[in-house]
């Protein structure tokens, strides 16, 4: 699982590195873009990802003390939290798309940022999207992990797949740290 997280930043890191250069080069337009993100929706989504990294060190906790019942609830209460997450996410998306801010042919923009604003939500719908997809692996790996934990594989000294996915949640939650404010906050003028 290291080794895979390792490529997981290496890859993220990639996209952390495009974006900080184009935000480099088109600085007044990153921040005019930025301003068309909901920076309450945005600090939602970040503080119910912080509490999934909660109920998934609480799941992981209770697989050590081979508690079936507590590892199936705080997985659940995981799930929970990330389909919020990702409901969030999608009501963004949508203003997103009413708005015409999806780069394309339908793109509507400031003439003066037209294509630098394009750059931007290209790198923002790249990056949260390919975030969200992690976030969807991760919840379809917590439905095996529910499976095992209510068959009773899970327990008894077996518990290294649930802290292999909680090691998987908490980089994805960890990659969202940094994606907030990159994108919702920082060159943002009041």
């Amino acid at each position: 699982m290291w080794v895979f997280l390792l490529t997981e930043i290496l890859f993220f890191g990639a996209l952390f590195m495009v974006y900080a250069v184009y935000r480099m080069w088109y600085p007044e337009a990153f921040a005019a873009s930025s301003h068309h993100l909901d920076i309450p929706l945005g600090t939602i989504n970040t503080a119910v990802l912080i509490g999934s990294s909660l109920t998934m060190a609480l799941a992981v906790h209770a697989a050590q003390l081979n508690s079936r019942k507590g590892i199936m609830i705080f997985i659940v209460l995981t799930m929970i939290l990330g389909g919020i997450f990702l409901g969030i996410k999608a009501v963004e998306y949508s203003h997103k798309f009413h708005e015409h801010l999806v780069p394309g042919p339908l793109f509507a923009f400031e003439p003066e940022f037209f294509r630098p604003a394009q750059i931007f939500f290209s790198l923002y719908f790249m990056m949260t999207g390919l975030h969200a997809l992690h976030m969807v692996v991760g919840m379809g790996l917590m439905i095996w992990m529910l499976i095992w934990a209510y068959n009773g594989t899970l327990g008894n000294g077996y518990y290294s797949p649930v802290e292999i996915v909680g090691l998987y949640w908490h980089f994805v939650d960890i990659v969202w740290i940094f994606l907030f404010p990159l994108l919702y906050l920082i060159g943002r003028h009041s």
